[in-house]
């Protein structure tokens, strides 16, 4: 009853993501079209076919695979380079979100469904995918990224190298550590605790953590920090930056979790849109902290 109070928050992130994604992809578009066609029937052709797949898995809803589509080629127009090549954008580290997300929600299903945590057949909803993959549409367009550069206490390095692909992929990192570390715990975890009281609290409790549940979203991250630092050609600076962020992005969810979403304050698409957030910012704040992570 609680969360459907709260479905408004939902929409709320659905308004916050797609009206800017879809503009910012649109805009991309035309930005593109005449220096390079190609770029923009790749970014096009391929994301819509993630979400046709996506859907056929049954890992998504129509609208959901459509909210998708539109994010991932947000977020390729805005990491093309010459010369162009799909994988070299941030399609990678998003398809590779999707694969770790429909596999750990895949695994020990039977169990999931003894303990009554298992996703909906139908798959995820539009608001789901906007909350976990629309913060790295945010903020790698074009508008954000350029604020940031007229920052004045942003470092010098991050303007001319690829720093600030780090804000995106903290935050796609997050998304894929969230997932991977609830659905993995509710398999191999044993019986969670509580991240606030470390109080033992059944499978599926909102802010409930296990040893192998972390381990298992600190790799998650990693494996899409790595994959995004290849694809976008990219070194260790990137590397850590982004991992940290996702680290600290799927502990301050669980947080969340515990605290306003237990409370009845939040919802999960809330909370898991303001924990992208909270990767992107968290990878900023290093960015700001330590400006030799730019140098070389």
């Amino acid at each position: 009853m609680a969360q459907e109070k709260l479905a408004w928050q939902s929409k709320v992130v659905l308004l916050a993501v797609l009206p800017f994604a879809g503009t910012n992809a649109l805009l991309a578009c035309f930005g593109w079209a005449p220096e390079s066609m190609a770029v923009v029937i790749w970014a096009v052709g391929l994301s819509a076919l993630l979400g046709l797949v996506t859907w056929k898995l049954r890992a998504a809803t129509p609208a959901a695979a459509s909210t998708g589509a539109l994010i991932t080629a947000s977020l390729m127009l805005s990491t093309f380079e010459f010369p162009y090549e799909p994988l070299h954008t941030a399609l990678t580290p998003t398809l590779a979100v999707a694969v770790l997300a429909f596999a750990a929600t895949r695994a020990g299903q039977q169990k999931k469904e003894r303990l009554g945590t298992a996703e909906a057949r139908r798959g995820r909803s539009a608001s789901q995918v906007a909350a976990n993959l629309g913060m790295a549409a945010l903020v790698a367009s074009e508008p954000v990224r350029l604020w940031l550069i007229d920052s004045r206490w942003l470092p010098t390095a991050a303007h001319t190298g690829h720093l600030l692909d780090a804000l995106a992929l903290a935050a796609l990192a997050e998304a894929a550590a969230d997932t991977v570390s609830s659905e993995i715990g509710q398999v191999l975890g044993g019986r969670p605790r509580m991240i606030t009281t470390l109080r033992a609290v059944e499978p599926g409790r909102n802010g409930a953590v296990s040893a192998a549940g972390t381990l298992a979203g600190a790799m998650a991250a990693a494996a899409v920090a790595g994959l995004g630092c290849w694809a976008l050609l990219s070194d260790w600076r990137l590397f850590v930056l982004s991992s940290a962020g996702a680290v600290f992005g799927f502990l301050f969810d669980s947080v969340l979790g515990a605290t306003l979403e237990e409370g009845g304050l939040l919802n999960n698409d809330a909370v898991n849109f303001l924990a992208t957030a909270g990767a992107a910012g968290f990878a900023l704040f290093l960015m700001v902290l330590w400006p030799h992570l730019g140098a070389g």
